[in-house]
């Protein structure tokens, strides 16, 4: 008889985007005439940058030839790929060596999958609200614990992050083993500067833990004091890996690329005491999990590090944060408390009267014809709070403003 992996039974069903999803074509099914605004789900809606376009058509004639044709991608992805991002971290000031680079189908990927190479025992914390990803993926894999009646896992640890913190995560007060940090965040938009970056390096390096840098929106960032990656900050290559995507930044959400750093100098232990370099164990997983990118779609990304690649993705960013700004200002005057729109393409705000999370979705949509996403399926403190993106077009971002404005 096979046996189930249980685990998997504690997560929801129904992974949170789907259950947004299943709501608004209930919706739709009801009034097949609405013109539905989506400011909830992260996607992006501009076409990828021409530069990458060109680059993946050139890429697809080479495998319609003989002599240019190319199966199997290494595991670790490219070396025209990983020579590009090596040399975009130098010209930020950051030394990374190229067999550090792993090339990855977006950052959801390894973020799933980096507890394969973890201990079970270890102890992991996460923000709360936090993208979900962080915390199911640590259920799967046995880690969590039991559920309490406050519906959180006993061996997960919550870092604090809420309305008094600025919905800036906290440092732990106990010991923790393995840390889960994005900034910009998603869902709250809030970041980490440079001096709060230190002290979470300084905790990992005191404490001997890792810290998993969700490094997703860093194209984002406009306020200096904002670190875009977390080996900005001296020695956190011996405690940090950093995870990047293409997916919001160049539009690659449905071609799917991305890339992680694991430091040759970040060390794992063994039962009996044994350093391992932890790079050692992510190559065996790689080798013998994945058959690596399509080539064609690491062509494409090799293209945005181009200068007109570099370009085209500046324009793709200054339209969403325009959309963001729009919305941020306009939440604002309506006198409602927000969080983010700063540095990241997400606004975090807080529900007027105090309304739940899902209550506030069901009055978007019935009445405004707005779809976002509630503030509590990012996890308990997110109740009463809703996240909306500028990935729309500029258009529809000014109806829904429209529709809003001075009504909530």
């Amino acid at each position: 008889m096979a046996l189930a992996n249980e685990n998997y039974l504690k997560t929801p069903e129904i992974y949170c985007f789907d259950d947004v999803e299943k709501r608004v074509n209930a919706y739709k099914l009801l009034h097949p005439n609405a013109k539905l605004i989506r400011l909830g789900i992260g996607d992006v809606t501009r076409p990828i940058p021409s530069v990458a376009l060109k680059a993946m058509h050139d890429a697809l004639d080479e495998l319609a030839t003989a002599e240019l044709f190319r199966g199997y991608s290494p595991p670790k992805g490219y070396d025209f790929l990983i020579d590009k991002i090596v040399r975009d971290y130098r010209t930020k000031g950051i030394s990374i060596e190229k067999d550090t680079v792993f090339i990855n189908d977006g950052a959801k990927s390894d973020i799933g999958n980096i507890g394969h190479v973890l201990g079970r025992d270890n102890i992991i914390a996460i923000a709360d609200p936090v993208y979900p990803v962080y915390e199911n993926a640590t259920i799967m894999s046995g880690r969590a614990g039991y559920l309490h009646e406050d519906n959180k896992w006993s061996n997960i640890v919550y870092l604090r992050c809420n309305e008094e913190t600025g919905f800036v995560p906290e440092l732990p007060e106990e010991k923790v083993d393995v840390i889960y940090l994005c900034s910009p965040n998603n869902p709250t938009g809030t970041t980490i500067s440079k001096t709060e970056m230190k002290m979470w390096v300084d905790y990992a390096l005191e404490h001997d833990s890792i810290i998993i840098f969700d490094a997703a929106y860093q194209a984002y960032i406009t306020e200096e004091d904002v670190p875009a990656s977390i080996y900005e900050i001296k020695n956190a290559k011996k405690v940090a890996i950093e995870i990047r995507s293409f997916s919001k930044s160049a539009g690659f959400t449905g071609l799917r690329c991305g890339y992680s750093i694991f430091p040759n100098e970040l060390m794992v232990h063994t039962q009996t005491g044994e350093h391992v370099p932890l790079i050692k164990l992510w190559s065996r997983r790689n080798a013998n999990y994945t058959n690596g990118i399509s080539y064609v779609v690491q062509r494409g990304a090799e293209a945005l590090f181009s200068r007109k690649g570099k370009q085209e993705i500046k324009q793709l960013v200054d339209y969403y944060m325009n959309n963001i700004r729009m919305i941020r200002e306009e939440l604002i005057q309506s006198g409602l408390k927000v969080y983010g729109g700063v540095n990241s393409p997400y606004v975090w705000f807080k529900t007027p009267d105090d309304m739940p999370s899902w209550k506030f979705f069901q009055l978007l949509l019935q009445d405004f014809q707005i779809v976002g996403t509630p503030g509590v399926v990012f996890g308990h403190e997110g109740e009463g709070y809703m996240r909306f993106g500028g990935f729309c077009s500029f258009e529809d971002t000014k109806i829904a403003l429209n529709r809003i404005k001075n009504r909530l």
